[in-house]
Parts: C-alpha cells; sequence; structure tokens
C-alpha cells in the first residue's frame, strides 16, 4: 500500500486489496462483506463513482461516513431532493454582502466614482470573496492545506429528477465545474464519491454507467449480529442474537417499510436503555416503534404471533 499524508497529518495507506479496504473500515466502525469491499477498492483504484443501492437503512450512507474516517479527507454530503438545483448543489452568490459592498464603495467618495472604478468594483462583486460553495464545488475545487481528496456523497440521487441527474453525469466525466464569473474549477485529485439510491424511482443508465454499482443487501445473521454488538457494545451477546434473530423475521412480513439494520441497532439501544436482557412479548410491544415506522407496521407486527416469534429469536440465541 502506498502512504499518503492524511488531514489529520496521519499517513494514510492507499489499499492494494479488497482485504485492506474491509480492515480500514472495520477499524472505522464499519463491518463491509466481501462484495461491498472490493467494489470500495475498485471505485479508489480505478478512480470511478461508486453508486450504492438497496432499501432504506442498509448502511449505505454510513460507508461514506468510515470512508471519511479511515482517509482523513473532508466528508462533504449533498442531500438530494425534488427540485435541487444549481444554487443548492453547486454554487451561488452572496448577495447580502455584495449588495454591503456596493454600498461601502459608494460611501468610499468620488475615487471610487467613473467608469474604470466602476468595473474594478463589479469585477469585484463577482470574486471568489463572494462565493459561497455548495457541496459539488466544494468537493471538486482545490482547497489551501487539503492533502488528501474529500470523500463526497451524493445522498438519495433517487429524489432528485432527470435534470439534475444530467447535470451530475457532466459533472462525474471530468470533475469540473464552469462558474461563468470565474473560470473552470478542476480537480487536481478526484474526490472519493459514493452515491446513494433507496429505488424509490429508477435512475437513468447513462449515470449507472458512469460508476460501479453495487446493491446492498440487508446482512446474514452472524454479520449482522456483529454490527449489533460493534454499535452497540452495552447489549450482551445474546440480547444481539435475539434482536437480529427478531428483526430478520420481521423483514418477511410484507411490511410497508421493512427495518434496515439503523432500525436494528435502534431496537437494541432502545432495549438496552430499558434494562431488557431477554427478549419477551412484552419488550417488543413497548419497542416497536424502534423498529416499526408506519402504523399498519406496528399494527401487523403487532398482531403477529409474537410468542412464536420470541421463541425462534431465544432459539437463535
Amino acid at each position: 500500500m502506498t502512504a499518503t499524508p492524511s488531514a489529520g497529518g496521519v499517513p494514510f495507506a492507499r489499499p492494494a486489496t479488497p482485504d485492506d479496504v474491509c480492515r480500514g473500515l472495520e477499524a472505522c466502525g464499519y463491518l463491509a462483506d466481501e462484495g461491498l469491499s472490493t467494489a470500495v477498492f475498485l471505485a479508489m483504484t480505478l478512480r470511478r463513482p461508486l453508486f450504492l443501492e438497496g432499501e432504506p437503512g442498509g448502511g449505505k450512507t454510513e460507508v461514506a461516513n468510515a470512508l471519511s474516517r479511515w482517509t482523513g479527507g473532508e466528508l462533504v454530503r449533498l442531500q438530494c431532493y425534488e427540485g435541487i438545483d444549481v444554487s443548492q448543489a453547486v454554487y451561488e452568490w452572496d448577495f447580502s454582502r455584495q449588495l454591503l459592498h456596493l454600498r461601502a464603495a459608494e460611501l468610499d467618495g468620488p475615487d471610487r466614482r467613473g467608469p474604470e472604478s466602476s468595473r474594478a468594483v463589479e469585477d469585484e462583486l463577482f470574486s471568489e470573496r463572494f462565493l459561497v460553495r455548495r457541496p459539488l464545488l466544494r468537493a471538486i475545487a482545490d482547497s489551501p492545506g487539503r492533502l488528501v481528496p474529500p470523500v463526497l456523497i451524493i445522498d438519495e440521487v433517487d429524489r432528485a429528477d432527470d435534470e439534475f441527474e444530467a447535470f451530475l453525469l457532466e459533472v462525474l466525466a471530468d470533475y469540473s465545474i464552469t462558474v461563468p464569473e470565474l473560470g473552470t474549477f478542476r480537480a487536481a485529485e478526484p474526490p472519493v464519491v459514493v452515491l446513494t439510491s433507496n429505488r424509490t424511482r429508477d435512475v437513468h443508465d447513462a449515470l449507472k454507467r458512469r460508476c460501479l454499482y453495487h446493491w446492498v443487501e440487508h446482512p446474514e445473521f452472524e454479520r449482522e449480529v456483529a454490527i449489533v454488538r460493534l454499535k452497540v457494545p452495552e447489549v450482551g451477546e445474546r440480547l444481539a442474537r435475539q434482536v437480529t434473530a427478531a428483526v430478520q423475521a420481521i423483514r418477511d412480513m410484507g411490511l410497508y417499510k421493512a427495518p434496515g439494520v439503523a432500525e436494528t441497532i435502534d431496537w437494541a439501544h432502545a432495549l438496552a436503555a430499558l434494562g431488557t436482557t431477554e427478549l419477551d412479548e412484552s419488550a417488543i410491544v413497548r419497542t416497536l416503534g424502534s423498529i416499526a415506522k408506519y402504523r399498519e407496521d406496528v399494527e401487523r407486527v403487532a398482531g403477529a404471533d409474537l410468542g412464536r416469534l420470541v421463541q425462534e429469536a431465544v432459539r437463535r440465541g
């Protein structure tokens, strides 16, 4: 592995194999399987964006958080939503400061008047001094003191519209952004880019082809137990296994929104806060709000055979 300085001054060893990625992410609190570790390794090695798709709560966003902690690069997050545009995603001008600058120029007196002075003031208005860098520009434009590239997460890209997807396609093609008044900003070294999608709609094929793709599955039983133990260390091994077994059984109930790993962790936290050491029907009913987020889902779980659910959880625990 090749060592490069990190933002904190501690050398970051670039991964030479997917196993290096697996160990690096685990050291930062993320347990990745072989498929995800390989996808992250290839994205970092080939300098391609990584497109992570899967059910909500599966740990897609946390991949970028762990990468940022591991590499020491700044985490830059762009949260997508319907109607997002350039001013929220790329840059905008600080109009209030520009107006104050104009007012100050007027108060300076006659020496600031005349055609040449007016042009100078106008040039000052559209300088970097008044430029507000939004996530995409912040991730691409080089900053003083930046020793490693940032980690850019473009979260829930499926919530944006087709026009914004087309714009992302252009930006990710050569990692450059043009500000008409200032010129083109181009990344000396591309950021580590992670795009996530909950598949509320299909993302255009052109954007996916620009990226490496990985579908994030719910983890298998033993790995989910390990995740719970890592994230909620106050929960004992037995209860962690019971909680995981119960959540995996609940996922098969055909809920409107099946609980993800995030909900498993939340449930373990809730049970630990209540001093629960053994899963039972009462504990499930009292803490259903940790794993079911819709009234219909709460009613479906509460109306299920909880005795059988507890027996299965205890058996696997």
